[in-house]
């Protein structure tokens, strides 16, 4: 299986048809169609439904699509990191993390770095924690910015000096606006928006579902979310109340939105984490050595 055929398979699934395919890589109809079905026959499988003028994927075609694309991902991260090497310090850097104001003190650094270092390129990747340490056991990501409390065993971390406050976006028109800080007795009546990420993972240690208490059980949770926008904008229309972290969320004079703590008050750590023996390239490297010295 060839990486040349992977991308041709990857150009056919995004365009739909062998035609446009063919003439965004720049290649014949009959020799990419005899590409993708010599590929079907390596695998034994079809991995495309044809039709008089389109060809849709089947689902051995959309498992092998994610296939690829990790595939390919992997390759061209490979490539670049091999084409930095010989030249001064210079390359890419990959970074994945959840929404947080702690991706300001990481900008300080990469700000810090473009002054002496202006080749090298950041990427930043939105996800939350399982997305995260999936791509960066995977390869895909150098770091990531994770909240307290994770299972690190398997990272090294750096800790960021900076913490999270948890409280509820709502309304400025609700009545819970009123108050300055939110109790448990105040939400466990309420239509909530919660963090997947803050509920699913109900190992001990998770002080998001110890604040709750015995009460967790019984919330009433009417969506769930991965990004806190989605949520302030089920708030903002009146879906619920956005139990989230402050700082990410536009309450200005402006915003029909506002934040309030929780009471007792929650503050999450967060860490900069990457794996065990990871062997970085140079600039990679010289981003950690930087992130070590401003942050300790």
């Amino acid at each position: 299986m060839e990486i040349r055929v992977l991308r041709y398979f990857l150009a056919v699934a995004r365009e739909g048809s062998i035609t446009n395919a063919s003439n965004f890589l720049h290649i014949t109809q009959p020799t990419l169609s005899r590409q993708i079905k010599e590929l079907e026959d390596e695998l034994g499988q079809k991995l495309f439904a044809r039709g008089s003028h389109n060809m849709t994927l089947t689902k051995e075609g959309f498992i092998f699509r994610k296939r690829a694309e990790e595939i390919i991902a992997m390759v061209d991260k490979t490539e670049d990191e091999f084409k930095a090497m010989g030249n001064s310090v210079a390359g890419d850097i990959y970074i994945g993390g959840g929404e947080t104001d702690a991706i300001k003190l990481i900008a300080d650094v990469i700000g810090e770095l473009r002054k002496d270092y202006p080749d090298i390129h950041y990427h930043l990747y939105s996800g939350n924690a399982a997305d995260v340490t999936e791509r960066l056991d995977k390869g895909f990501l150098d770091f990531g910015i994770i909240i307290q409390p994770a299972d690190l065993l398997k990272y090294d971390c750096l800790h960021i000096p900076t913490t999270d406050t948890w409280g509820v976006v709502m309304r400025k028109d609700s009545p819970l606006a009123s108050k300055s800080r939110v109790t448990r007795e105040d939400l466990t009546e309420l239509p909530l928006i919660c963090s997947r990420q803050a509920i699913a993972d109900k190992k001990e240690g998770n002080e998001f579902i110890a604040w709750f208490g015995d009460e967790f059980e019984r919330l009433n949770i009417v969506t769930t979310f991965n990004l806190v926008f989605n949520a302030a904008i089920m708030a903002e229309k009146g879906i619920g109340y956005a139990v989230t972290i402050d700082k990410l969320v536009n309450t200005s004079e402006e915003s029909a939105l506002c934040f309030r703590p929780l009471e007792p008050r929650i503050d999450s750590g967060l860490d900069i984490i990457w794996k065990k023996h990871q062997l970085f390239s140079p600039a990679a490297g010289l981003f950690l050595e930087k992130l070590t010295a401003y942050f300790q």
